[in-house]
C-alpha cells in the first residue's frame, strides 16, 4: 500500500512530469509511457492515481489555474489594504509572472489551448480559466469606471493579456513581462480615465 499522505506528492510528480512530456515531445505525443518516463515511475501508477492519460492532462490544466488563482491571492494576501486599482495591476504581473511565462509553461498552454478545441473537457477548464479572469477584472473595474462599463474594460483587457500571451509564447524570443506589463497598464489607465465617473450604457 502507498504510504500516508503519499497521494498528494505522487499527483503533483505526475503532473509536473505531463507538462515535462509536452515540452518535450508535444500533446499529441504524450503518452502514458512518456510520462511515467519522465516521473521515474511504471505506467500502472499513473492508472492508479488518474485512471489514464486523460484524467490527467486534466489534472494538469487544472493545476495550472490554480496557480495562477494562488499567485493572485499570494500578492493580495500581502498587501490586504491594497487600492481597486493595485488589485488589478496585480491581476496582469500574475499573468506573465515567471513561473506562468516559463517555456515549460507556455508549451503546456499552448497544447491545451490547441486541444480545447476539440476535447470538451478541457473546453469546460479553458472557459473557467476565461470566465475567472473577465469575473476578477470586473470586480476590481466596478470601483473604478461604473458597473456599466467595467465588463466592456475588463473583455478589453483579458483580450490584451491573452493576445500578448500568445503572440509573445509563438514569437522566438518568447513572452516579454514587462513589455506586456505596461501595454497592459498602459490600456487600464486610458480607460479608467476615459471612463472614471461616466457610469453610462454607452
Amino acid at each position: 500500500m502507498p504510504k500516508l499522505g503519499m497521494e498528494p506528492i505522487r499527483r503533483r510528480q505526475l503532473i509536473d512530469a505531463t507538462m515535462k512530456s509536452i515540452d518535450e515531445v508535444g500533446f499529441s505525443k504524450t503518452t502514458v509511457n512518456s510520462i511515467s518516463r519522465h516521473a521515474g515511475v511504471s505506467p500502472g501508477i499513473i492508472a492508479h492515481y488518474f485512471g489514464g492519460k486523460g484524467a490527467l492532462l486534466q489534472a494538469t490544466m487544472l493545476h495550472m489555474l490554480n496557480s495562477i488563482k494562488h499567485e493572485f491571492q499570494v500578492a493580495i494576501d500581502a498587501f490586504p489594504e491594497k487600492s481597486h486599482y493595485d488589485r488589478l495591476i496585480a491581476i496582469i504581473k500574475v499573468n506573465f509572472s515567471a513561473h506562468q511565462i516559463s517555456p515549460i509553461a507556455a508549451k503546456t498552454w499552448l497544447a491545451f489551448w490547441t486541444h480545447a478545441l476539440h476535447e470538451e473537457s478541457l473546453l469546460r477548464l479553458q472557459k473557467i480559466s476565461e470566465s475567472r479572469l473577465i469575473s476578477n477584472l470586473t470586480y476590481e473595474l466596478r470601483f473604478l469606471v461604473g458597473l456599466r462599463k467595467a465588463r466592456t474594460c475588463a473583455k478589453a483587457l483579458a483580450a490584451l493579456i491573452d493576445g500578448l500571451w500568445l503572440r509573445g509564447a509563438l514569437s522566438a524570443k518568447g513572452i516579454q513581462a514587462e513589455e506586456s506589463i505596461h501595454l497592459c497598464t498602459t490600456l487600464l489607465s486610458w480607460m479608467i480615465e476615459e471612463y472614471k465617473g461616466n457610469d453610462h450604457p454607452n
